[in-house]
C-alpha cells in the first residue's frame, strides 16, 4: 500500500502520466480535426468538379429550341452519362442558405450520403426557377467521357479556332482545371493512343507522381473537329486525403497543443520551486521565520515541509545556543567565585586545618565544574543533530535492576522500589542512552523524594515505557512543561538548594525525541509526588521525525493518566 501511495503522489509519475494523457488527447483531437477538414475538402472537391460538367449540361439544354428537343437532348445526355438527369422546380428541394448562395453564384451543390452511398448533385438552370439534378452512385470512366462529349457539343456552336479557344478560356472559370486546344503532335501520345484519337475516341491519361509537392492527376484528350487538333482537359488533380500542407499544419497544431499541455503540467511544479527558492533566499538573508506554503503531497510539497522543519530546527538551535551561552555563563560564576574566594582564603591563613578545608572546597567546586561541563557537552551533542544510535534489544528487567543497584550504592536514605516487567520483555533502544534516561530520572527523584521512589518499565500496545516516581511535593501542573527547559528551576520545593544544573531533564527530553518517543510528567497515583514517564516505539524507526512538537503530540495521544501505574 505504501508503494501505491508513493506512486500516487510521485510528481514524476504524475508528469509522465499527464504527458501521456496530453499526447493521447492531442492525437484524438488531431484525428477528429483531420477528419473534419478532409470532409470539408472532399465536399469542396466534389462540388468544384461537378460545377463545370453541369454547366456544360445546362448550356446544352439552353441551346435547344423547344421543350421536345430539350427532353430528347436530356435523355441522350442521361444515356451518355449513365445516370438520369432531371429538371425539378427549385421550391421542391429544401436548400440551405449556403446552398442557395452557391446555386446563385453558378456553382453546383452536392449532397453526399454514406449509407447507401450516393450523391445528389444540383445546378441552377439559367431561368432560375428550376434546378438540374442527378443521382450518382460512383464516379467512373463513362462519366469522364460524357463530360468530354458535352464539351465538344458546346464547342460545336463556335466555328473558328480563335472562337473555340476563347470559349475554352471562358469555360476555365467553371472548371477547377485548365482547358486548352492543342496540336496532337504536342501531346506525346503513343501509337495506340493516336489510333484511338483518330477513331474519335476519348483518350484518358493517368499521371502518377512520387513527389510530395504534387498529386496524381489525369488528362483527358478529346478529338476535335479541326484536323490534327485536340482538346486537352487537365491535368485534373485527384483528391489527396493527406496533402503535405495539411500534415505540416496538423503537426504544428499538435506540437502547439502538446506544448500548452506540458506547460500546464510543469507550471505548478515551477511555481512550487519558485516558492521554495523565495524561502531559501529569505533564509540566506537571516530570516528564519519564513514558512514555505506548498499545497499537495508530492515530492515538492514534502521538500517544502522538510525545509520548514529545517528552518524551525535551525531557529531552535540558535535560540538554544543563546540560552545555553547565557545559562552557562551564569552557572559558572558561582563555582568560579567560590574558587576565587577559597584561593584568597588560602593566601590569608597560615592554619593548616583551614588551608586543608579550603583545598577541599576548591576540589568540590572543580568537581562541580567538571560535572557541569559533562552535562553541557551531553546536552549540546543531543541538541546539535541526530546522534548515532546503536539500536539493540534491551531487557528492561535487567536494566531497571541495574539502576536500582546503582542508586542504592549512593547511600541516600531513600527506599528504592523496582517494579520490573517479566524477564522476557525487551524493547529496541540504545542501551547507553536509555540507561542515561532512567539514571537522570532516578537522580532527580532522589533530590526531591521524602522517603521512597519507584522505578518501573514495560511494553504496552506497541510502545515501551519507563517511569520514575517519588513521594515529594510534586510539580504544579502549570510548571510541568518548564522542567524540560535547559537550566530551568522551579521556585517551590525544587529550588537551587536541591542541587543540579537544570540540564538532566532536558537531556532526557532530547533522548526521548531521538528515540521517536516523548516525555510526560504528572502526579504519581501511588506516592503522590511527581511521576516522569518516557515512551517510545518498541520496533526500530523507519523514518525521521519532522519536529519536536510532532513527537510530543503523539506521546500525549498514546499515554493516558494512570496508564503506566
Amino acid at each position: 500500500m505504501s508503494l501505491v501511495s508513493s506512486l500516487k503522489h510521485s510528481i514524476f509519475i504524475r508528469i509522465y502520466g499527464g504527458l501521456l494523457i496530453v499526447c493521447l488527447c492531442v492525437a484524438l483531437f488531431a484525428q477528429l480535426l483531420m477528419d473534419t477538414i478532409n470532409k470539408e475538402r472532399v465536399q469542396s472537391y466534389r462540388e468544384s468538379m461537378a460545377t463545370g460538367a453541369f454547366y456544360l449540361v445546362a448550356e446544352g439544354i439552353s441551346h435547344q429550341k423547344s421543350d421536345i428537343q430539350r427532353e430528347y437532348w436530356l435523355s441522350d445526355a442521361s444515356s451518355l452519362f449513365g445516370s438520369t438527369f432531371r429538371i425539378v422546380p427549385t421550391e421542391e428541394v429544401e436548400f440551405s442558405s449556403s446552398d442557395l448562395r452557391r446555386l446563385n453564384n453558378g456553382e453546383a451543390v452536392v449532397r453526399y450520403v454514406n449509407q447507401p452511398t450516393y450523391a445528389d448533385v444540383y445546378y441552377l438552370l439559367p431561368e432560375g426557377n428550376n434546378v438540374l439534378t442527378v443521382r450518382i452512385s460512383q464516379v467512373n470512366e463513362q462519366q469522364v467521357r460524357a463530360m468530354a462529349v458535352f464539351l465538344l457539343d458546346d464547342l460545336s456552336y463556335y466555328n473558328t479556332l480563335s472562337e473555340k479557344r476563347e470559349r475554352l478560356a471562358d469555360l476555365e472559370d467553371k472548371f477547377s482545371f485548365p482547358l486548352s486546344l492543342q496540336a496532337v503532335s504536342n501531346l506525346s501520345l503513343d501509337s495506340d493512343q493516336l489510333a484511338r484519337l483518330r477513331r474519335d475516341e476519348v483518350v484518358i491519361l493517368f499521371q502518377d507522381t512520387s513527389s510530395s509537392q504534387s498529386n496524381s492527376s489525369i488528362k483527358v484528350i478529346v478529338p476535335s473537329e479541326i484536323n490534327d487538333m485536340a482538346v486537352l482537359m487537365g491535368p485534373v488533380p485527384l483528391f489527396n486525403w493527406f496533402p503535405l500542407n495539411l500534415i505540416v499544419s496538423m503537426v504544428l497544431i499538435s506540437m502547439f497543443l502538446i506544448s500548452l499541455g506540458v506547460y500546464a503540467l510543469i507550471f505548478p511544479l515551477e511555481r512550487k520551486l519558485q516558492l521554495i527558492q523565495v524561502g531559501v533566499n529569505e533564509v540566506s538573508k537571516g530570516n528564519l521565520d519564513v514558512q514555505v506554503q506548498v499545497i499537495g503531497q508530492d515530492e515538492i510539497a514534502r521538500l517544502s515541509a522538510t525545509f520548514n522543519a529545517m528552518t524551525e530546527h535551525i531557529k531552535r538551535l540558535i535560540e538554544s545556543q543563546r540560552e545555553l551561552t547565557r545559562a552557562v555563563s551564569h552557572e559558572l560564576r558561582t563555582p568560579v567565585a567560590r574558587i576565587r574566594f577559597a584561593v584568597d582564603m588560602l593566601a590569608d591563613t597560615d592554619d593548616e586545618d583551614s588551608r586543608q578545608m579550603q583545598r577541599d572546597y576548591i576540589d568540590e567546586d572543580i568537581e562541580s565544574l567538571n560535572g557541569l561541563i559533562d552535562e553541557i557537552l551531553t546536552y549540546a551533542k543531543l541538541e546539535e543533530g541526530s546522534p548515532k544510535l546503536d539500536l539493540e534489544s534491551v531487557n528492561l528487567k535487567e536494566l531497571i535492576e541495574q539502576i536500582e543497584r546503582e542508586t542504592n550504592a549512593l547511600g541516600k536514605p531513600i527506599r528504592i522500589v523496582a517494579k520490573t516487567p517479566a524477564s522476557k520483555v525487551t524493547a529496541i533502544a540504545d542501551r547507553r542512552y536509555l540507561h542515561r534516561v532512567i539514571q537522570n530520572l532516578a537522580g532527580n527523584a532522589l533530590r526531591y523524594a521524602d522517603s521512597t521512589i519507584i522505578i518501573s518499565g514495560g511494553v504496552r500496545k506497541g510502545n515501551a515505557w519507563v517511569s520514575v516516581e517519588d513521594d515529594g511535593h510534586g510539580i504544579p501542573e502549570a510548571d510541568r512543561e518548564k522542567v524540560f527547559i535547559p537550566f530551568s528551576r522551579l521556585d517551590d520545593s525544587r529550588t537551587r538548594a536541591s542541587g543540579g544544573y537544570g540540564l538532566g531533564l532536558s537531556i532526557v527530553s532530547r533522548i526521548a525525541f531521538w528515540f521517536n518517543g516523548g516525555m510526560k510528567v504528572d502526579e504519581s497515583p501511588d506516592l503522590g509526588g511527581a511521576r516522569f514517564v518516557m515512551t517510545w516505539p518498541v520496533k526500530p524507526l523507519t523514518q525521521a521525525i519532522a519536529a519536536d512538537e510532532l513527537t510530543q503530540e503523539k506521546s500525549d495521544r498514546t499515554l493516558e493518566n494512570g496508564q503506566f501505574s
